[in-house]
């Protein structure tokens, strides 16, 4: 199957169509958008395509959902992590497609196209799902509908995007949702949608959809009005209500430019709680929880911020060689490539025990905001608290020709994850909202402190954003 490449370099060259911006859903604030369709076009033919990027695996989430009495048509992300699109009726399935495959991948973004056309008079058309430009063929559960047979989809019921129905509240999406388009009256295929890349001919990427005629009921949401993400930019004003979604929850992650976020696949032993579009931390019980990133880089200069919600002695921030990450039961200071800023004392760690360290800076606390500077072309890391660089701004030097990732570790002593040890990372997507709002040197990303400010051994330096977008100029 043709990937969305998480560097997905090719769609960060100029003269591309740009995805500027998507919508966050945590799961957790109960988030959906919603509409009650009008009249359809042709309530037997219909076209969803969406952007995708998980959050939260093994949970049962609903992309798109309609509901009816005694009836109802959704596409699924299952708890098993496969795609269940269906049409419900009378007490059974009308319709059904399940992938065996499963979709795992919390780093990447995936397209989906799921196309109905009753009338077709091939049984095996009438339904047809596409995953990054290409049909899916092999499936768990293949079931056709029968011929003219309807999809509560289109109809005119209530619909959400990202949730099952209103009086269940389950099922809630979590993620980020871009580029989503419902055409009413068509059976489309992913050539609506997007297109592969002429360089990197596995790779599928977005093309401008505001040419579709999208039909009665048809809308497409980019998400560009932060204020309104319900906003339909179809020509049809058929704008969706937002629940439980805010301004902070409009995010520059797209498919065009792919963001570093926390890697939940990292955070095995449980200890975890994962929220925010895995951009924010929880430590839910008694013992070290470390936890890195998506993406890892061996050249440029980068930047991150964590915001320390709650903190306790065990709250560090810094770096890692990912080959060293275990199954996260270690605290990162005992690791030969680690470096990391000790809340408590304000020391540095790196391979040594845990109440050794050495001097670097301030303690930190709740409220405060870490910088942290990652120099891969001079092999130094630093931090900053509330945008005061640490020690002076000497770095601390780090070993040269491993695979580094932003990291953090958090060590729970009272099993009260409101209580201790909780933190926010912006990777340039932050979630709350900001004071300042300052962009890296390229213009990516939104921080609270200027990236480039301040001097670095005596020297001025640029930090940047960890998307591919930075990644496609400064290697990584």
């Amino acid at each position: 199957m043709p990937l969305i490449l998480s560097g997905n370099v090719a769609s960060a060259t100029a003269g591309v169509y740009e995805v500027a911006n998507s919508c966050r859903f945590n799961d957790g604030d109960s988030p959906r958008l919603h509409r009650t369709l009008g009249t359809a076009t042709d309530v037997d033919k219909w076209t969803f395509s969406c952007w995708f990027k998980r959050g939260v695996l093994s949970a049962t989430q609903y992309l798109f959902y309609g509901y009816a009495s005694g009836e109802e048509s959704a596409i699924v992300l299952k708890s098993d992590d496969t795609i269940d699109w269906y049409n419900y009726f009378s007490s059974s399935e009308q319709g059904q497609l399940v992938t065996n495959r499963k979709f795992r991948d919390v780093g990447a973004w995936y397209h989906l196209v799921c196309a109905y056309d009753s009338d077709n008079g091939t049984a095996g058309n009438r339904m047809r799902m596409y995953i990054n430009g290409t049909e899916e063929t092999s499936f768990a559960t293949d079931t056709n509908p029968a011929s003219d047979e309807n999809s509560t989809i289109n109809k005119n019921v209530l619909h959400n995007i990202g949730m099952k129905y209103s009086d269940d509240g389950s099922g809630y999406f979590d993620g980020y949702l871009a580029e989503v388009c419902f055409v009413d009256g068509q059976q489309l295929t992913p050539s609506s949608f997007g297109e592969f890349d002429d360089d990197t001919p596995t790779v599928f990427k977005p093309i401008d959809v505001s040419g579709l005629t999208f039909g009665d009921n048809g809308a497409y949401l980019d998400f560009e009005d932060s204020d309104n993400l319900g906003d339909d930019e179809s020509g049809n004003t058929n704008d969706w209500t937002e629940v439980n979604l805010a301004a902070t929850d409009q995010c520059t992650d797209s498919p065009t430019n792919n963001w570093c976020v926390i890697n939940p696949l990292t955070t095995t032993n449980s200890r975890w709680t994962i929220s925010e579009g895995n951009c924010k931390l929880a430590n839910n019980s008694s013992g070290w929880s470390p936890a890195t990133a998506t993406i890892g880089v061996t050249s440029g200069k980068w930047y991150c911020e964590v915001k320390c919600t709650a903190v306790g002695d065990g709250s560090v921030y810094g770096i890692m060689d990912f080959a060293q990450y275990d199954d996260g039961t270690l605290e990162m200071s005992v690791y030969s490539r680690a470096w990391i800023y000790r809340a408590a004392t304000g020391y540095y760690h790196n391979n040594d025990a845990y109440g050794a360290g050495t001097s670097y800076g301030d303690s930190f606390t709740t409220n405060d905001i870490i910088g942290i500077y990652l120099d891969l072309d001079n092999n130094k890391v630093y931090w900053a608290k509330n945008g005061t660089l640490q020690n002076s701004g000497t770095g601390i030097s780090i070993t040269d020709g491993y695979d580094y990732t932003f990291a953090f570790n958090m060590y729970n002593v009272g099993g009260d994850a409101t209580t201790y040890n909780v933190c926010e990372v912006n990777f340039g997507n932050p979630t709350w909202s900001l004071s300042s709002a300052v962009a890296d040197a390229n213009g990516y990303g939104s921080f609270e402190y200027n990236p480039s400010s301040g001097t670095f051994d005596s020297a001025s330096k640029d930090f940047y954003a960890l998307c591919t977008k930075n990644l496609a100029e400064f290697g990584g």
